[in-house]
Parts: C-alpha cells; structure tokens; sequence
C-alpha cells in the first residue's frame, strides 16, 4: 500500500510538471520571428533641419542628424533593424546642384544605415546622364550606400528598339552600381527579400525619363514568384515609388496589395502620404511617413504560424526640433553644403546664406496648395517675381510679359517668417535642370491664344481638384469660378489686368505672352490627359507657329538660363529697404489676396446654367444621348416581358 502511494503521488508530480516541462521545449521551438523596420521616403534632398508651416505653425523640422539620432536609438535597442527607404531622395534644396558629382543623398541615406531603397521619378529630373553621373558618384565614393531596386524597367523593348545613348548611360550605371529587380537581407535570424517597383503616375511625372518600364503590379507579382522559387525567405517587402490615393479604385499601391497578395509589407513613396495608421489588404500592410525626413516610420512585426507577419506596432515619428542633432552626421553634410557655394552658386553671384529679404508675411503652407482651391499669397509672389525678373533681366526685348503661371506642383516650400535666404529660395522652387546643364529649371518664353489662356483658368476651375499639382496661380490673369457648375465649364469671367489694375478683355484669337517653367510647359500633356484631350493648350512662338521643343524657349541672359528660383531670389532683393538697415522687406501686399482667383459659391439656379461653353453643351448633349438609351432599353424590355406573357396566355 505504501509503495503504491509513493507511486501515485510521483505520478501525481509528474502530471502537475509535464506541462511545465513540455512546454519549455514547445515554446522555444515555436518562439516566433520578429523584425523591426525603420522607413522614410520622398526626403528630397532635405539633409539639412528646415522651417516651415506645420498645422498652422512655424517649426523646425526634418534633418539627416536628427535622424541618425532617432536611428541609432532604435538600434540599440535592436541593432537587427531593417532601414528602407522609398525614393525621391533627390530634388529639393541646394544640395542636390551637386547631385551628379557628389551623390550626397545617396550616400547620406548610406551613413544613416539605410539597407534599399527605389528610385523615384525626381531621380531622372538631371536626365539620364545626371543620373548615371550620380550613381557613378555615389559608387565611387567608396562610401556604404544603400542597395537599389527596381523590377519593371522594360529593358528587353529598349534593346529590341535599339538603346538611346540616355539609355546605354543609364543601363552601364546600373549594371556598375548593382540596381536589381530585388535583394535579400538578412537581419538576426531574419531573411527578407525586398523588391522595388516604379508606378505608372510616377513616370506621367518624370517628362525627361528616357526608360521604359513595363505594368508595375505584373513586373511585381512576376519578381516574387521567382523570390518564392530561388529564395527561401521569411518576408517579402517591396519599396514602391507608386504612392496611395483617397480613391481606393486608383490607389496604386492598394492596387498592388491586393494583386500580389504574397508581399508582406510596402513602403509606399511618390504622393507624400502620411499614414497615421498602416493601411490593410489581407495579409499585406502599406506604410507613409511624409515627405522631406518630417517623420520617421517605424514598426515592428511578428510572424505568425502560417508564416504570414502581423503588425504589432506602427509610429510616425516627428523629427523635431527637440531631438538633438548627431554632429558627426552634421559635419558630414556641412562638408557637402560647403561644395554648393563653391560648385553652383557662385554661377549667380550668391552664397547659400545670403539674406535677400526679411519677411513678416504669413504665407500659406505648402499643404493649404493641396487643400484650398482659392488664390494664395504664395502663388502672388512666384508669379509676380516671373514677370518682375523678366522684365528687368539682361536681354529684355521690351515685349511686356502678359502672364506669369506658376502650377502648385512645382512648388517645395513656404516661407517663413524672419530672414528669406538663397537656400530657403532655391528650397522653395528646387525642381530640374535646364538645357545649360545646370541645376534649376529655366523659365520659358511661349505665345498661347486669348481662348487657350480661358482653357488655363478651366483647367484650374474643373480638373484641379483631381489633380492637386495642375492648380495655378497666375500674376496678370484673373478669373472667377463656381465650384457647384458643371465640370469644364466652372469659369464664369477671365480677364487680364495690368501692374495697375485696369481691366483688359481678353480677346479669343489674339497671342498672349507667357511665362512659366520649363516642367509646367512639360507637363501640359498630362492636363490634355486628364481632360481626356478636351483641354488642349498648344504652346506656340510669337509668331503663332507651334513650338516642338520647349527647351529652346528658355529664357536667356547672354549664354545662361534665367532660372526659376533665381527669378524669386532677384523679386525678393528688390523690394524696398522699409527698416533702413540694408535688407530688402517683403512688402505688406502680400498679406492679402487681390481678386486674382475669386471663388462664387452661388448656388443659384440661374447662376449654374448662365453662359453655357461648348463644353457644356458636349456633356448636356452626351447626358441626354444616354438618357435616350436608358429609355429605349426601358421600353424594349417591357416590350419583351408583355410578349412573354402573351405567349404564357
């Protein structure tokens, strides 16, 4: 009896530990994979912390030494974690004028630690020598810089067409650089292929891009069957320069979510987005941190049983003004800024610091050009500084300038309040390379009729609010627009005014001088597009004869291009000393608006149908052709039921 009690109580304490016991082993075999991952996107050469408008106030933000700070954080915590980085990381502030020779972007994401990263349709902005030059630069540099991925370049029609001298740059460049379809990244016991794909709005914004690239969702979903086949992985990321949209049917990147639904996470660049929260399609998750190093991304996963990944955290992180700069990371990009003054500016007589106005002007944020649709005191400015420059340049012929357009899309920054320096100019209006093989795109001199410049105001009033980049804003036209009309035909007056004011009619076959840059009179095309071609704006010489290559408008000084942003910079140093200690002021006009762009609300019948255009007559006349139809097929189908029952009967 004893030793059967002995017994069963040893067997008792066995039952009570085996859980215990299993359980050890159980868990350490099943322990699930954990990755963190650190992202940014469309920095655009924003090395340096900068002031802006945030949510209404002016701060200080951004900056490669605020982030290395915030990485090398995260990574002590986990040293295994994974950098990404989805494009654009060019165009935006001076020192990308060295961006073939220095390849500072590049190698700046490299000293950050960043592993992949895509290139963005800003990367083909200094055409496709600049961009060879630039990958050139960064791999001789002899510096750590990040692995680049592309998958849908559409190499193989290229070589069957023959390759053009832009593509055999670029295609030398890649092959000496080491861009790829995709790579594999080991980070602890995780192994993560990551793949990097070029959206279709990407390319509609890159005019000089001399590649051609094959549908992006197929290109992808054909790179992870072979990850699938060749590499034993545990995740499959992408880094997509495509972007996400508040319709979801255009929503690039959603799109690819749910057409390849293998791909565990997308770093999503290209439309600025800042997505407070991740965005889900099935087992794939799609991340945004904004533009200009504002934020960095951060998440964490863990892989679930079926091997699948589930996000487990996801923080925008702001790079404020409280996070304190790495200095060995500043004195690197010092160093790089030092080259600027040296290597480009010195072509326009400035240095990066000098002060060209003091400012107490509140200007709208960079962000109010996407969300208000109205005239806006920073669109006054550029405008009027176009006209200003070209009147007073070099080689004026004495033709006075008409109008100034200056299109949202081209706009980077704001100004704010205090000291406008070059650099916080060049920022402003950072985008491009001219025909002189410098950095800023030039401003072009072309001739539209009275009737294309009333198409330009439509343009503004009805397709706009599609495309938040083809919003103007115009010095010398004004015009008025009803929101609640029918589309492409919102406008209901357009007029020119001259520097006093007085009103001028336009007149629908007379020429029209205007000026713009070389990107907007570049980008027509895709405005013809979005109007499905019924806004066709032709830019022609003053002669009327149409203009084949907008390039040999630019506007020139002797041998050199009257750039962009130098023709803000010579507006803002030529406004009156008004505190008399040598510094221009931003004049007090400028804090309000002047009827440029004047918004009727009026929803009155009468108001709505007034002064119908051909436009309006076309969709009235296509809305009642379908009317018919719905009515026929109405009448036909009841005549069909009532033979039916006859035939019942």
């Amino acid at each position: 009896m004893k030793r059967g009690k002995k017994i069963l109580a040893f067997l008792l304490i066995i039952t009570m530990l085996l859980p215990f016991v299993m359980n050890i082993p159980a868990e350490a075999a099943e322990k699930s994979k954990q990755l963190d991952v650190l992202f940014t996107h469309d920095t655009h050469s924003h090395l340096n912390s900068f002031s802006t408008i945030v949510d209404g106030e002016q701060k200080e933000v951004g900056g490669f030494a605020k982030l290395k700070t915030l990485i090398d954080e995260k990574k002590k915590g986990n040293p295994d974690t994974l950098i990404l980085d989805g494009g654009d990381f060019s165009m935006g502030t001076l020192i990308q004028t060295v961006y073939d020779t220095e390849a500072a972007e590049l190698r700046m994401l490299g000293y950050l630690g960043c592993d992949v990263s895509t290139l963005g349709n800003h990367e083909y902005d200094y055409r496709s020598k600049g961009l060879a030059d630039m990958l050139t630069a960064a791999k001789n540099s002899g510096e750590t810089v990040p692995s680049l991925v592309v998958c849908n370049v559409d190499w193989d029609s290229m070589e069957k067409n023959g390759l053009s001298e832009g593509q055999k740059q670029i295609q030398s460049a890649f092959e000496n650089y080491g861009v790829k379809d995709y790579v594999v990244v080991e980070k602890g016991d995780v192994k993560i292929a990551v793949v990097g794909v070029f959206g279709v709005d990407a390319l509609k914004c890159a005019p000089t891009c001399e590649l051609l690239f094959k549908d992006p969702v197929e290109s992808v979903k054909k790179t992870v069957e072979e990850i699938k086949k060749n590499e034993k992985v545990d995740m499959i990321a992408c880094v997509s320069h495509s972007g996400t949209w508040e319709d979801e049917k255009k929503s690039e990147d959603e799109i690819l979510a749910k057409e390849v639904p293998d791909l565990d996470l997308i770093i999503s660049g290209h439309t600025h987005s800042e997505l407070k929260e991740p965005i889900q399609h099935g087992n794939t998750y799609i991340v945004s941190c904004g533009e200009y190093a504002r934020n960095l991304g951060s998440l964490s996963m863990t892989q679930k049983q079926d091997g699948r990944w589930e996000m487990t955290s996801y923080e925008l992180i702001p790079v404020s003004e409280d996070i304190e700069p790495d200095q060995a990371t500043q004195e690197r990009i010092d160093a790089l800024m030092d080259t600027v003054d040296t290597n480009y500016l010195t072509n326009f007589g400035y240095t990066r610091d000098e002060v060209l106005a003091e400012n107490d002007v509140e200007f709208n944020s960079l962000g109010e050009m996407e969300t208000k649709h109205e005239e806006l005191n920073l669109g006054d400015i550029m405008s009027d500084s176009y006209i200003y420059s070209v009147e007073h340049s070099e080689d004026y012929n004495g033709t006075p300038v008409d109008v100034a357009v200056v299109p949202s899309g081209c706009v980077r920054d704001t100004y704010t309040k205090g000291n406008i320096t070059v650099e916080d100019v060049y920022n402003s209006f950072s985008l491009g390379i001219g025909k002189d093989g410098l950095a800023g795109y030039p401003l072009i001199d072309v001739y539209l009729t009275g009737k294309e410049l009333k198409l330009a105001a439509e343009v503004d009033a009805s397709v706009s609010d599609f495309m938040t980049t083809a919003r103007l804003y115009c010095s010398g036209l004004n015009f008025t627009f009803n929101p609640h009309r029918m589309i492409l035909n919102k406008v209901t007056d357009c007029y020119l005014t001259r520097e006093d004011g007085e009103r001028i009619e336009i007149q629908d076959d007379q020429l029209y001088r205007v000026v713009t840059d070389l990107y907007t009179g570049q980008m027509l095309g895709s405005v013809m597009e979005m109007s499905y071609g019924l806004l066709k704006i032709e830019p022609k010489d003053k002669d009327g004869n149409p203009i084949e290559n907008l390039e040999d408008q630019a506007i020139m000084e002797g041998d050199k291009e009257l750039k962009a942003w130098d023709a803000i910079a010579r507006y803002m140093k030529s406004f009156d000393d008004t505190d008399g200690n040598g510094i221009s002021n931003v004049p007090e006009y400028y804090e309000t608006t002047h009827g440029r762009k004047v918004v009727d609300e009026s929803r009155n019948v009468i108001d709505l149908v007034k002064n119908p255009n051909k436009f309006s007559v076309m969709i009235v006349g296509i809305v009642l052709v379908l009317i018919l139809i719905i009515i026929l097929l109405v009448v036909l189908i009841r005549k069909l039921i009532k033979k039916r029952r006859r035939k019942k009967k």
